[in-house]
């Protein structure tokens, strides 16, 4: 595994781990986490592919969340990234990290054999966060990051409160949801900034594979179905019982979905 360097358009370093020999998949992970959260699929995946995963830059090791964040700069450190890549690059995006692939899409759409979609939780019809928003902001401004996180889980991704409850009695996982949450409320802040709508898309002719899990909350099913119907060429797989973490819970289910999705895109 070999590490890249890209520089975004502010002169921001944007960094990728890079490893595999075939066509390209570029991976932008979900939230709270970083690239190394995609391990067990993408060591599903390098004997046939060339697996690169961005270190988003809010998520990256010492990183500083600065305010407000957007989600036009991970956009375009995407963008930045696949500069170094040959074609053809199909982009893979996981949550939020999926928001930024469509909006890197959006400002590049030439740089893209195909997009992969996992249930971006995109503003569809309703804000992502709104007020539970704001109460998590409250509670992080307060010393408080992982009341923040629980708020986040529960309230914002609405993971059953039964399920939250039982993850953040461990406090190794309180810990690791707490290194995250300056980041992880900021990029709340910045998808409800995106505004309520998906019009900007509907021109966006880039083969599209969207991946929602059937027990998921039902409003990313419902962002899922939003965008399947305005983008021009997206098809929806649904992972049979898997939510929102298959990367962690089934990798080689999900492994299994970018394989076919890149010997489509990709090898034709």
């Amino acid at each position: 595994m070999t590490e890249l360097l890209a520089v975004s358009g502010d002169g921001h370093p944007v960094t990728a781990l890079d490893e595999g020999t075939g066509p390209t998949l570029l991976v932008v992970h979900p939230g709270g986490s970083d690239a190394t959260t995609w391990a067990a699929v993408a060591g599903r995946l390098t004997d046939d592919f060339r697996v690169v995963r961005i270190h988003r830059r809010i998520y990256a090791p010492g990183a500083d969340v600065v305010l407000p964040h957007s989600m036009a700069l991970d956009a375009a450190d995407i963008v930045a990234v696949r500069e170094l890549l040959d074609s053809p690059v199909l982009l893979v995006g996981h949550s939020s990290g999926a928001v930024a692939a469509l909006e890197a899409a959006l400002i590049a759409p030439d740089a893209f054999a195909g997009l992969l979609l996992y249930e971006p939780p995109m503003p569809t019809r309703e804000l992502l966060a709104g007020e539970a928003g704001a109460r998590a902001r409250a509670a992080l401004d307060a010393g408080d990051p992982v009341e923040a996180m629980r708020i986040h889980m529960r309230d914002i991704v609405r993971m059953p409160a039964s399920t939250v409850d039982e993850m953040f009695a461990d406090v190794r996982v309180q810990a690791a949801f707490a290194a995250y949450a300056p980041a992880q409320i900021a990029e709340d802040e910045a998808l409800d900034a995106l505004g309520i709508g998906i019009d900007r898309f509907a021109a966006l002719g880039t083969p599209t594979t969207l991946i929602e899990g059937d027990l998921s909350p039902a409003h990313l099913r419902e962002r899922v179905s939003d965008l399947a119907a305005t983008l021009p060429d997206a098809h929806v797989v649904t992972l049979q019982g898997q939510g929102h973490i298959a990367h962690l819970t089934a990798p080689g289910a999900l492994a299994d979905v970018v394989r076919e999705t890149a010997e489509r895109v990709l090898r034709g």
